[in-house]
């Protein structure tokens, strides 16, 4: 038997059940582009090059895309996460144990402040607020938080790459500092379907999932009912 917030063919989103359902005031609302950035999605950067790519991160940019260009035409925030490796000493990047076993093949210049697989990719541009991110939650140790309090920003939308790594780290730390968020079921992605799908589930309990075209169909409303 299936959870009532599991996913279907039909439905790439988990159920969303109605106590979640809320308008979007868009003076107080962020589009959150988790790690959409060069080093993990381009035919160019460095996961490609280490063999760590995957088909299933290229459908979510389209739907991303058309969720930037209403929020901006709403007058709304778009905002990035930029996954980043700090130099140290001789460039070299600082990387964690956990990582550095996972990606061997990081090497210096990789995710480097400034550098092409550190940038959002072009399709997404321009951002209003690009944040640097040094873990899975774009709230540790970042300046996320103080962000979005001097924005007046007091809900996110998030989608991104990948569902249960920097999405869902950052969703639930965002739930834990007082944040109100909506999780785009079919605008992130990870490398295997049933994680995906049961990341989305496990989420559904302190979120908002819904789909883009939801996502969509609420902006264009609200901004609609703006004077």
């Amino acid at each position: 038997m299936s959870s009532p917030n599991a996913s279907t063919p039909g439905n790439p989103t988990p159920a969303v059940t109605a106590r979640h359902a809320s308008a979007l005031d868009l003076s107080r609302c962020a589009l959150l582009l988790c790690d959409m950035q060069n080093g993990f999605l381009h035919p160019d950067g460095c996961y490609a090059r280490g063999g760590a790519s995957s088909p299933r991160f290229a459908p979510i940019i389209p739907r991303l895309r058309e969720l930037a260009l209403a929020m901006r035409v709403a007058g709304g925030l778009v905002m990035a996460t930029q996954f980043t490796l700090v130099p140290g000493r001789g460039g070299e990047p600082l990387i964690a144990d956990h990582l550095k076993s996972l990606r061997p093949f990081l090497r210096k210049g990789d995710f480097a402040p400034g550098s092409f697989d550190q940038q959002v990719i072009e399709a997404l541009q321009p951002v209003d607020i690009g944040v640097e991110k040094v873990g899975y939650s774009a709230f540790y140790m970042s300046r996320l938080d103080y962000v979005l309090r001097k924005c007046g920003i007091d809900t996110l939308i998030a989608g991104g790459v990948v569902t249960n790594g920097g999405v869902a780290s950052t969703v639930r730390d965002a739930h834990t500092h007082g944040y109100h968020t909506l999780v785009l079921g079919d605008g992130c992605a990870a490398y295997r379907e049933e994680v995906h799908a049961a990341t989305l589930a496990d989420l559904g309990y302190l979120t908002e999932v819904i789909s883009c075209a939801e996502a969509l169909s609420r902006i264009r409303t609200q901004a609609h009912r703006v004077p």
